[in-house]
């Protein structure tokens, strides 16, 4: 029959409905294998008008892994509902199930035991890898490196893949100015010109040149949007901001994700001039899918079409469904309410068929374009899966990664690279030894106990003496996913083993910061020191022996002031994933030279965030005069970070020079600005030239500078490069209170340098 079935399809539609009697069982994938020279548009018709209402409602259901998929059929129960809805093709997505054997699992129930046969789309958090790690988002920001994020999003999405997901919830492009809010560690930090180019990167790479690669998975771009600006700092609190903030800061680093051929968006969490994103029609029909004409699929943030009750937004489930559907979310991830109330909404008026059928088309296309027609088992293969996971290849590119992403806050005296022999080194701090914090937040399918520690890695360098003592416990008790850290905030019983071995040291390497743990969804901090007894662990250290390396593991931007006062070396090395202590070793020893910049500002107190470089000039935005209060100012700190933006050092020096402008706007829309880059020190290095701009008097007043241009350079010792940097109509210009973009004419200032205290300027006119 099935061979019959599919000469029929190919031959003539009339047939189809003469051959099937009501057993459509594979239907949808036969259809999409008769013609390889097909439209998927086609496809997608041809399929839709054979679906049930409930069918088309189905695809836009998605569940989470339900049940032990390689275990008993639940019998009763939600489980059980779940599962027949399942059986009878009313799921289109599932998250979380992973792993070849249990993905066979249910694909192989949507494929060949519902009516239609629709494969189902795989979903995952793969943030920052799969089940080897890459550094955090934040800290692969800090290297600006695009091909080498891009690489890591690659190699993430291959082992994703080899275990049978085929869509990533990533990349999250929420730009954010405000450290305590935890899941800055997701994000490319403050920056939204370096945050737009970092999301095509991480398109790019997860879904490569051709997403039906068995290698490719499909992207998201999230949370749309303005969830990064959630008051307070709060994870999921409400964000408040005019529209200028919203299309020049907010907005274009999704629609380059959208550019750039991202598949997939997640709307947000926060409400935005009093609407829930879920249900904002201006957010997701009016600006993505109509003014930026996106065709794949918005996928609900994690029941956040119910929470729309909860906002105070809709009186109950029923019309959160509707608000929902009407507004363009295309999938309800996890709260069941499109699959109980979209039928009935349908048949009452109080939704339209054609917003279910756009929807349905947009997840269907996406399905297609992976390839899950035409083989729906093509990601299950088990030889594969055991090849790919863990590989050389994987653990290569996640320790480039990491040793590109730590950031050289300070070196006085040139303490660092440390010698490899002949010296007494004591390490210090519990992080030193963990092989779990390392491997930081949004780690699902990875294993405990798997980085490898800054320990391990120092003791691979065996030409000098080291010992090691914990000083304390950072976290105490379990700190699973969803679990809050028990931070040790009173433990010092270990402090004295830890002064004794500083004494006898000549170099005290301490690793302190957060756990794991402490950064990431939900994990919003008031208090950006370091967590529990480790400020008075440094200080006592301190007290003993002034040679001191600090090594800071964290997610976020940290205020260090004292650190900074008092420790002579530095050196921000985040949460860098599996090959953590090998990264952190190899660039204290000086195996690889620094060079990567900070992606987000750091404070000198808590109290200075929301801070951030592009900031706008105030009406007094400097002192007037002597002993005068009336200016914007704290009384009890300055307005300076503690560490800028782009701010990095490297075992080397850089010099700029020479700083050209060619003003030719007039006859190829173009500003050509040129530098010259000198390696004044001994080691060949890398540094970051980044070009920020001005825009003096505007019809809607600018920040005092943007990054609009940067590149990535390594020079040998004294050896002399010149940079040029194009600025086109895309870096001059701005979006105005409407949405619209213009080139406005005038006076520029033009800034460059390795951080956004630069230390060349000059001026043109447009």
């Amino acid at each position: 029959m099935k061979i019959i079935k599919y000469y029929v399809l190919v031959l003539a539609s009339f047939l189809i409905t003469s051959c099937n009697n009501g057993n459509e069982k594979n239907l949808a994938l036969n259809t999409t294998t008769t013609s390889k020279n097909s439209d998927i548009e086609t496809k997608v018709s041809d399929l839709l008008a054979k679906m049930t209402l409930e069918e088309k409602i189905g695809q836009m259901n998605q569940y989470n892994g339900f049940w032990d998929v390689t275990g008993p059929v639940p019998e009763n129960g939600d489980q059980a509902k779940k599962y027949e809805h399942l059986r009878k093709g009313y799921v289109g997505s599932m998250l979380n199930v992973r792993g070849v054997k249990d993905v066979r699992a249910v694909q192989k129930i949507a494929v060949e035991e519902t009516r239609l046969g629709i494969p189902l789309i795989i979903g995952f958090d793969v943030i920052h890898g799969y089940e080897t790690l890459s550094p955090i988002p934040l800290a692969e920001s800090a290297s600006w490196d695009l091909e080498a994020i891009k690489k890591s999003s690659e190699v993430a999405a291959k082992e994703a893949a080899a275990a049978g997901i085929n869509w990533t919830f990533a990349p999250m492009v929420d730009i954010s100015r405000d450290a305590r809010w935890g899941r800055v560690m997701e994000g490319a930090g403050e920056d939204t010109y370096l945050g737009s180019k970092i999301a095509i990167a991480r398109v790019k790479g997860f879904q490569s040149d051709d997403l039906s690669s068995h290698f490719s998975i499909a992207a998201c771009a999230k949370h749309f949007a303005a969830y990064g600006f959630a008051e307070a700092g709060r994870d999921y609190n409400t964000a408040d901001v005019g529209t200028s903030t919203l299309n020049n800061i907010i907005l274009p680093p999704f629609k380059v994700a959208k550019e750039a051929g991202v598949r997939t968006f997640m709307n947000s969490f926060n409400e935005l001039n009093g609407i829930p994103a879920t249900g904002d029609k201006y957010l997701q029909r009016d600006i993505l899918k109509g003014k930026w004409g996106f065709d794949g699929f918005m996928v609900s943030d994690w029941g956040s079409i119910t929470e729309m009750i909860a906002h105070g937004y809709a009186k109950d489930g029923k019309q959160a469904a509707q608000l929902a559907v009407n507004a363009g979310s295309d999938m309800d991830m996890e709260s069941y309410l499109y699959v109980e109330e979209l039928a009935g909404l349908v048949n009452e008026g109080k939704v339209d068929i054609k917003l279910i059928d756009d929807a349905v088309s947009r997840i269907l296309r996406v399905k297609f374009e992976l390839g899950l027609f035409d083989d729906p088992y093509k990601y299950l293969n088990e030889t594969r899966e055991k090849q790919v996971m863990g590989s050389q290849e994987i653990h290569d590119a996640v320790l480039d990664m990491a040793k590109k992403s730590i950031v050289l806050l300070k070196n006085e005296n040139n303490l660092l690279p440390l010698q490899k022999e002949g010296q007494k080194i004591a390490v210090i701090g519990a992080l030193a030894s963990d092989k779990t914090s390392p491997l930081g937040s949004w780690r699902i399918a990875a294993k405990d106990s798997t980085a490898v520690s800054v320990l391990e890695g120092l003791n691979q360098y065996s030409g000098n003496t080291i010992t090691y003592s914990k000083g304390a416990d950072v976290a105490l008790g379990k700190t699973e996913f969803a679990i809050e850290v028990n931070i040790n905030n009173t433990d010092k019983s270990e402090f004295a083993e830890a002064i004794n071995n500083a004494k006898q040291a000549d170099v005290v390497i301490m690793v302190l910061g957060e756990h794991g743990y402490q950064s990431g969804e939900g994990r919003s901090r008031t208090d950006l020191g370091l967590p529990g007894v480790q400020q008075q662990l440094l200080e006592e250290v301190y007290k003993v022996n002034k040679n001191i390396v600090l090594v800071l593991n964290n997610g976020r931007p940290l205020t260090i002031t004292w650190a900074d006062d008092n420790i002579p070396a530095i050196v921000e090395a985040w949460q860098l994933g599996t090959q953590s202590g090998n990264a952190i070793a190899q660039v204290l020893y000086g195996d690889y030279n620094p060079s990567g910049k900070l992606p987000m500002t750091f404070p000198r107190h808590v109290g200075q965030v929301p801070i951030y470089y592009n900031y706008k000039s105030t009406g007094r935005p400097t002192l007037p005069g002597k002993d005068v209060v009336f200016w914007s100012h704290y009384q009890d700190e300055t307005n300076d970070p503690l560490y800028a933006f782009g701010h990095g050092l490297s075992y080397t020096t850089f010099e700029y020079s020479n700083l050209k402008i060619s003003n030719t706007f007039s006859n190829d829309e173009t500003i050509k600005v040129s530098v010259d880059l000198t390696n004044t020190g001994k080691l060949k290095g890398k540094e970051v030239v980044q070009l920020y701009l001005k825009d003096v008097f505007a019809s809607v007043t600018r920040p005092v500078k943007e990054l609009k241009g940067f590149e990535l350079v390594e020079l040998n010792p004294n050896e002399t490069k010149t940079i040029q940097l194009v600025l086109t109509k895309a870096e001059l210009g701005f979006y105005n209170n409407q949405g619209e973009f213009n080139v406005e004419t005038g006076d520029f200032e033009v800034y460059i340098g390795g951080s956004s205290k630069t230390v060349l300027t000059d001026t043109f006119k447009l």
